[in-house]
């Protein structure tokens, strides 16, 4: 068995029992901490690494069980912990009775946690087996107390118990290459979620191909688990090389996140092929009658002469360009006129939130300054009159704002 030389962890002696009071921040900060520690270990020796990551693993949701976790930053936080530190476990080089020494004591933490801060580790468990031997054991490990509470789920209508080994059991199935025998134990299954079904989805993958698993994916009833479906499909074809049908069916509903540019960056990320304007116009292009909303994404990637068209199409929060017109005021007045325009032709529609006269007065005043630089300041005034002057009711803010200066 590999011998681990002596380490001491700082991380460790901060993660004893209940050593967090209810406030989320600083176990946050001290996990985060943590798989600094670990990573920094792991790139020059991925054994001791390894070691330092199943030791967190154990001592995380003792330590935690005070925290309030109502907002949810600390099981986000675990999360992306335990996203990071799986596959430092995965690919350290030991035994096999190193390894599973160390999936023992990895069930252990997470059979015992009783707030949840493990759960995703279930899914992971093939990733730590590391080996389809190993997986292939502890398949066997859990396969019969599988089938018998998923039959006492059936017969008894669904109270047959929790077991936290169910979804071990699939991950273990599917790296063991157990494919028929994964999708015959679905069959049991007595609840129709794909969080289970997702497996049985990648083994047909395996058995029968791309045909036979994407008819499978569309035709599970998606009344919760549409996301999540996608999600998959979209793993399963870029996993045989389907990049291009990957992309154009899933790609960018499935990397969906925070901010527009985020999302942005989250399918370049995933299609690196893809040119950058094309996938900013695909994105634009699946939004139709909210274009503006990738104002900010598109002046930001660069596109300067897309974010006027954008401004100009659909509505976009004057706050936003007002923003935008300030910071380009300098180096480009041209854009900081059309941004400031745009601005006053969404207020006058009646746009905006919590507005002010002094958001009115901002895009007017950046407007004639600009327009003063390009040599271009009675057409910008004209078009100023004509966007507010004689306008219903809706503009009359706006009108009443810029009235000393127009009239």
């Amino acid at each position: 068995m590999t011998k681990l030389p002596p380490h001491k962890w700082t991380f460790a002696a901060r993660f004893r029992r209940n050593a967090f009071g209810w406030r989320s921040q600083p176990a946050c900060r001290r996990v985060k901490e943590a798989v600094v520690e670990i990573k920094k270990v792991a790139k020059n020796n991925p054994v001791l690494g390894a070691e330092g990551a199943v030791k967190f693993l154990e001592k995380v949701a003792p330590a935690l069980e005070q925290v309030d976790s109502s907002s949810g930053a600390i099981g986000t936080a675990v999360n992306n912990a335990i996203d990071a530190l799986v596959p430092i476990i995965g690919i350290a080089p030991v035994e096999d009775e190193q390894r599973d020494k160390w999936l023992q004591r990895v069930w252990k933490a997470y059979e015992t946690d009783d707030y949840c801060y493990l759960d995703i580790m279930g899914d992971k468990w093939g990733e730590l087996c590391a080996s389809p031997e190993i997986a292939f054991r502890w398949a066997d490990h859990f396969i019969e107390t599988v089938r018998a509470h998923w039959k006492e789920a059936k017969r008894s209508s669904g109270w047959g118990g929790y077991y936290r080994g169910v979804t071990s059991c699939l991950s273990s199935l599917l790296a063991a290459g157990r494919y028929q025998e994964l999708i015959d134990l679905l069959e049991l299954a007595p609840y129709p979620f794909w969080h289970d079904h997702r497996y049985g989805f990648f083994a047909i993958g395996k058995l029968h191909g791309k045909k036979a698993a994407m008819e499978f994916a569309d035709g599970f009833d998606r009344t919760n688990d549409q996301h999540l479906i996608e999600r998959d499909s979209e793993e399963f074809l870029l996993s045989i090389g389907e990049v291009e049908e990957a992309y154009r069916r899933f790609g960018l509903r499935t990397n969906q996140a925070n901010t527009n540019i985020n999302t942005f960056r989250a399918v370049v990320k995933k299609y690196p092929h893809k040119d950058p304007a094309e996938v900013l116009m695909d994105l634009i292009g699946s939004t139709p009658g909210q274009e503006g909303k990738w104002f900010a994404t598109a002046r930001k990637l660069g596109f300067r002469d897309l974010a006027l068209r954008l401004a100009s199409k659909s509505p976009c929060d004057p706050h936003t360009l007002n923003r935008a017109a300030r910071d380009t005021s300098k180096d480009d007045p041209e854009f900081a006129v059309g941004v400031s325009l745009a601005s006053l032709h969404w207020l006058c529609q009646g746009y905006g939130y919590e507005i002010t006269g002094l958001d009115v007065l901002g895009p007017y005043r950046l407007a004639i300054q600009g327009a003063e630089q390009i040599s271009k300041l009675d057409e910008v005034r004209q078009q100023i009159r004509e966007m507010v002057i004689g306008k219903d009711q809706g503009c009359k803010f706006v009108q009443d704002i810029l009235a000393p200066y127009i009239l």
